[in-house]
């Protein structure tokens, strides 16, 4: 089969390779669609520590299972359609006993230490159905949305801590998919206004276009623009913004989200830094101003089922944010033009 793979020199590579056997223990998936997330783009661009080799990449996955083994829990056959959360905890340490799955002191992940979605078919091993991370999801439901419900997953998880809620204003840094989705599960949840920092012109175009609808309620400015300050604290009649997100893995703009945060404001450090990250926090803005500072790693199965169902009852419509579909065959071109095009997502298609 074909496959998307991160060899034993540490590049990407697209290879055949044999097709996961079946066990007892395991279940096969057909692969129906993989999205490409800004980690897969790092990878491609820089390498990664974090995945064991020789690994088939891709964590944003559905598909229809082909095989399901005999040792594995009920409720799953041959034929149905499952989303897989991609982040598994071992079920056994602190955090996962708290519920926090996803900062499991033992955390294995799709994609990283288990084989992933780029590929035809892909192998989902019996502890993945143990820890609850396989999700049935119904027929009508495009597996190009489904595929989706990982990195929206990741929003929630970002937002939850926030509290974001009616009266409240927001700031969120990064016009990519993850800002939007920031802006519209901000809606969502109430947000008397989303104002979207984004420098490049075209991703605020693209911004305003997808949040047409909401004008009056989404503002799209541009951070870089002389006088950004003082147009900021005239917006917000010089109180700052009650929640600032970093969607973005800028370090400056760590430090700019805390200028702008209002006094008890909550701020979410979404976006990680490559290397070094030391050094971009005014730590006596966070103590006079009373800043509640959170970070955000990954998500969990159950903020992926959340998700699913806001797509089944149509409170999310992710369809305006898929921006262009490519066969695997074809994935060297999806990262070329992620790096080069105005594409919010792209999504493969084995």
């Amino acid at each position: 089969m074909l496959a998307y793979l991160y060899n034993m020199d540490r590049k990407l590579e697209l290879r055949d390779v044999p097709r996961p056997r079946e066990s007892e223990g395991n279940a096969i998936m057909r692969v129906q669609a993989c999205s490409i997330c800004g980690t897969d783009l790092r990878t491609h661009r820089f390498g990664s520590a974090h995945i064991s080799v020789p690994r088939i990449v891709g964590h944003e996955m559905t598909g229809d299972l082909v095989h399901v083994g005999s040792e594995l829990p009920g409720g799953f056959s041959p034929g149905m359609r499952v989303n897989v959360a991609p982040a598994v905890g071992c079920g056994a340490c602190p955090p996962c006993a708290k519920g926090y799955t996803n900062l499991c002191d033992n955390l294995r992940t799709l994609g990283f230490q288990f084989d992933g979605g780029f590929a035809e078919y892909m192998e989902i091993p019996g502890e993945v159905f143990a820890r609850g991370n396989v999700i049935s999801i119904p027929e009508r439901l495009r597996a190009e949305d489904v595929v989706l419900a990982e990195p929206v997953a990741c929003v929630v998880n970002g937002q939850e801590p926030l509290k974001i809620g009616p009266g409240d204003s927001v700031a969120v840094f990064g016009g990519g998919f993850i800002g939007c989705m920031h802006v519209r599960l901000a809606l969502i949840a109430g947000a008397e206004s989303v104002t979207l920092l984004e420098p490049n012109e075209r991703r605020r175009m693209q911004a305003r276009a997808l949040f047409d609808d909401d004008r009056g309620i989404v503002s799209v400015m541009d951070p870089s623009e002389s006088g950004f300050d003082a147009r900021i604290r005239e917006f917000t009649e010089g109180r700052g913004f009650d929640v600032v997100i970093t969607a973005c893995s800028v370090g400056s703009v760590q430090s700019q989200a805390l200028s702008l945060a209002a006094k008890r404001g909550r701020i979410s450090l979404f976006g990680g830094l490559a290397g070094a990250s030391a050094g971009f926090l005014d730590s006596n803005l966070i103590h006079y101003k009373e800043l509640a500072v959170h970070g955000v790693h990954a998500s969990t199965a159950e903020q992926n089922r959340r998700v699913l169902r806001w797509v089944e009852d149509g409170t999310l419509d992710l369809r305006p944010y898929i921006s262009r579909t490519f066969p695997l065959a074809e994935i060297e071109s999806a990262f070329d033009a992620i790096e080069k095009e105005n594409i919010l997502k792209a999504v493969i298609r084995p």
